[in-house]
């Protein structure tokens, strides 16, 4: 899983991608914890004013958001984007061998 901030901390992109390996397809209860946080991700910030997003899977087993936003979308997705990421980052705490957690975070000029 990666997340990626830009330099005012704001979310900008997340993606995973391959399965967990947890227990079998279907079972993974890792894998499906990872999918309904980007899923739910995505579904909250679609449609909202000031936030222009793109969801994709490009194949089985990879989620993308990228997202961009002005200044009426700023406050909610910065929100949004910490929810994802303190949940990410849990599951990687609680399941370091079958899931790990980059966070880029750019740097203000």
């Amino acid at each position: 899983m990666c997340v990626h901030f830009d330099a005012a901390g704001v979310l900008i992109f997340c993606g995973a991608e391959g399965h967990a390996g947890a227990a079998p397809a279907g079972s993974d209860i890792v894998c499906a914890s990872v999918s309904t946080l980007m899923r739910t991700m995505a579904r909250v910030i679609t449609g909202r004013l000031g936030i222009e997003v793109s969801f994709s899977v490009p194949e089985r087993g990879r989620l993308q958001i990228n997202a961009c936003y002005n200044e009426q979308g700023k406050d909610f997705l910065f929100a949004a984007g910490i929810f994802l990421f303190e949940g990410l980052k849990s599951l990687a705490e609680e399941y370091p061998e079958y899931c790990t957690l980059n966070a880029v975070h750019a740097q203000a000029d």
